[in-house]
């Protein structure tokens, strides 16, 4: 069978530095290909050429056996490429059909019937989504589910899905991928990149590997299993590093407390709930979207105010406090990790050290009134090295980081404060295997100084492999406290639903 798309040794370098170098893909029609690799192994770029995001370097691509060069994402989805981004390109001041529908619209069109058209779109993809409301107001995990039902819509013969499935639950993930299995039944041809590699095993025909930007295998999906797909994508085995069952024997003890949560409140997304957090100890936070989880923990770092009246009572150290910013927390050494980086962890547009600066700006912790650069190129070389950050230098934007790496300038940022408390919201979302062994290492390192930490995830094996305490929110309140000890996927579950 001919290929939809066929790439010939394909070359995007920036800066004379290729992010992938002489690379050979094929995507047939109906077959769904995984495309995966470690951060910065060139995968988003690789596709963005395809989808006409990025102009290759050098290379040939053919679509439909004709040489095809798209100057931009428009010509692609033209021609019948679309592209669902890691991080949504919607238009945060539209609604979701406004969003849904944009570049489709009528002349004239009814909001009614563009609202009842949408909902009706949505719910066949079983997406539970309001049409009528306002992008910015929805969560990581909605607006990943309107990005999706956006490319379906524009009935693509080739879709690309970059990390599609990193803020979606199970059930929405089980949704997701019979959606996937319905568009290759009708001939759509889909590339898939993940980083979840039990996903890729289950939902693919082909998988291709990339490492530092060049080809390292590629084959039907029958010829791999996990450990030979890390092993590619790393160069070495990270058999038994990750994710297996918890050592109880060797749990923390908790030490003081720092942070006492008594029946705080916030409309209808947090409920009377209370909990507390002590020093060199990992609390592990599991729950359901909507469950409250993130908004409880924004509520103790100041990006989200508690209810004014029966809001509850928030104690540091014994000393009761009511943070209006998070640099106020911040102040008192908190330090809350976003699990949205994009729109909430960094400056895309400034260099690694002016992020991670910020950062002590925002401690207080940088008195003089002017920037000094060599501080700020310092902190960049000493935390690119410390986080083993990939870049092509140290002063390098991290908007031309990959996800992963960006990440990583996030819980930089975070840690420069030297806080006592650290929240992290979902801190290995779109971060591939590698990465997640340094994150949890990093994790460990900081509960074994004595930091009090806080790890929100919606991935069980985790939680559970991480946890010294895992505290389960549902319908917004923290409902159960497990010991790892006594702990199973099963228990967890039954108290995030039931």
């Amino acid at each position: 069978m001919d290929p939809i798309v066929r790439m010939d040794k394909i070359t995007k370098a920036y800066r004379s530095v290729p992010a992938v170098k002489d690379v050979d893909f094929e995507l047939r029609e109906g077959e769904i290909h995984a495309l995966l690799g470690e951060n910065g192994a060139g995968k988003s770029t690789l596709t963005k050429v395809m989808a006409g995001v990025v102009e290759a370097t050098s290379g040939r691509m053919f679509y439909r056996g004709e040489e095809a060069r798209f100057a931009n994402p428009h010509e692609a989805l033209n021609a019948g490429i679309a592209m669902v981004f890691q991080e949504t390109s919607l238009v945060p001041s539209m609604t979701v059909a406004q969003n849904l529908y944009l570049g489709s619209e009528s002349f004239l069109n009814r909001l009614r019937g563009v609202y009842i058209s949408a909902q009706q779109f949505l719910q066949s993809l079983n997406f539970a989504v309001d049409p009528t409301a306002m992008v910015e107001t929805l969560g990581a995990a909605k607006r990943q589910m309107v990005e999706i039902a956006r490319a379906v819509h524009h009935q693509a013969r080739v879709i690309i899905f970059d990390e599609p499935t990193a803020s979606l639950t199970p059930e929405e993930k089980r949704h997701f991928f019979a959606l996937l299995r319905r568009l290759k039944a009708q001939g759509v041809s889909i590339v898939f990149i993940s980083h979840a590699l039990e996903e890729a095993l289950l939902i693919s025909d082909r998988i291709t590997i990339l490492r530092d930007g060049v080809l390292v295998a590629s084959g039907p999906t029958a010829e791999f299993d996990r450990d030979k797909i890390i092993a590619a994508m790393v160069g070495r085995s990270l058999s038994g590093q990750l994710y297996n069952k918890r050592d109880v024997s060797h749990l923390r003890k908790p030490g003081r407390k720092v942070l006492s949560v008594q029946d705080i409140s916030m409309g209808a997304a947090v409920r009377n709930t209370s909990f507390s957090i002590f020093e060199g100890q990992i609390t592990g936070v599991f729950g359901l979207i909507g469950s409250g989880r993130t908004e409880t923990f924004k509520i103790l770092s100041g990006v989200y105010k508690r209810d004014f009246l029966r809001g509850g009572a928030i104690a540091l150290d014994d000393r009761p406090v009511r943070y209006y910013t998070p640099a106020e927390a911040v102040r008192d050494g908190i330090a809350y990790i976003t699990e949205d980086r994009k729109s909430e962890g960094f400056f895309e547009t400034m260099g690694i050290g002016e992020n991670l600066y910020s950062g002590l700006l925002a401690a207080g912790r940088e008195a003089s009134l002017v920037v000094r650069m060599r501080a700020i190129r310092d902190l960049a070389e000493e935390w690119t090295g410390r986080l083993n950050i990939k870049t092509i230098n140290a002063n390098a934007r991290v908007v031309e980081l990959s996800g992963g790496n960006q990440q990583k300038v996030v819980i930089g940022k975070g840690l420069v404060q030297k806080p006592r408390v650290v929240i992290f919201d979902e801190p290995t979302r779109g971060v591939d295997v590698a990465a997640i062994a340094e994150i949890h290492q990093l994790i460990k390192e900081l509960a074994d100084r004595g930091l009090a930490v806080v790890m929100i995830s919606s991935y069980l094996p985790e939680v559970m492999n991480l946890s010294d305490r895992i505290l389960v929110c549902r319908q917004g309140r923290i409902v159960e406290e497990l010991s790892p000890v006594e702990a199973t996927e099963e228990k967890i579950m039954y108290a995030a639903v039931h």
